[in-house]
């Protein structure tokens, strides 16, 4: 197998799994903030308790992978100047999405687990979970518009592996 053709392997595998984060991203936004963060503090106890729902165990398992394909889809495609420049386009806007999650995002949801044991009324909790869902509809639209540097960067022609020399 030549590189070029592992280098469009690797690519395809970092598309299927953005695509599996992106599942999760509409999942979340679609079924389980709504619900989750609609009835703070009451509503904490989806994520706490013997019986709750971790979804970072989602999380914690796709982020990594994603990464690793990305850096391995960047190393692999080097010698191919179009789709590096795509790929590291997604890599680092999805870098700086990583970085405002740990900053605000991860921060607020440990926020709202912790209500029931606030002064904060549900009004706030409400008002809080309300921005938060809105900001994160934000970051799941970079999210999506990420994958299409991918896309491309699929379908760019690629360089052809020149043979060895025989001399």
């Amino acid at each position: 197998m030549s590189r070029s053709e592992l280098g469009t392997y690797t690519l395809m595998v970092s598309v299927v799994l953005w695509g599996i984060l992106l599942g999760g991203v509409v999942y979340s936004h679609i079924v389980y903030f709504p619900v989750y963060l609609g009835g703070l503090p009451d509503s904490a106890v989806l994520v706490n308790g013997p019986h709750a729902l971790d979804e970072g165990k989602f999380w914690m398992t796709v982020h990594p992978l994603v990464i690793l394909s990305l850096i391995t889809s960047t190393v692999i495609n080097w010698r191919q100047p179009a789709r590096r420049r795509l790929i590291l386009l997604t890599f680092g806007a999805y870098i700086l999405v990583i970085i405002v999650t740990s900053i605000y995002f991860l921060p607020e949801l440990i926020a709202f687990a912790d209500s029931p044991n606030s002064t904060i009324s549900p009004a706030e909790w409400l008002a809080r979970g309300n921005r938060w869902q809105y900001l994160s509809w934000i970051r799941g639209a970079v999210m999506f518009a990420c994958i299409v540097p991918l896309l491309f960067a699929l379908i760019k022609p690629v360089k052809r592996d020149l043979p060895a020399d025989p001399n």
